[in-house]
């Protein structure tokens, strides 16, 4: 869930924020005087598992055989993840 706006932020962004509702399902939060109201579709949003589409090229060779592979040569322990 994005995080809650303001009655000032929803006023200046009306039309962009609920068009977000709708296209994306995910309700939108109001907050004034320490209260919350949501906005919510009516109808649920998009599947968006549906809309990923299939790649075969992702892969290049036999998937069973990069698990069954010995990959302890390839691990460095020095080496750091980089953000």
């Amino acid at each position: 869930m994005s995080k809650p706006v303001t009655p000032s932020q929803l006023r200046q962004d009306v039309y962009r924020l609920l068009d977000g509702v709708l296209e994306t399902g995910e309700p939108l939060e109001i907050t004034r005087n320490g209260r919350r109201l949501r906005l919510v579709p009516d109808e649920p949003g998009p599947d968006r598992l549906a809309a990923i589409q299939v790649n075969p090229d992702v892969i290049a060779g036999d998937p069973d055989e990069l698990v069954s592979m010995d990959w302890s040569s390839e691990w460095d322990d020095d080496r750091r993840l980089l953000p």
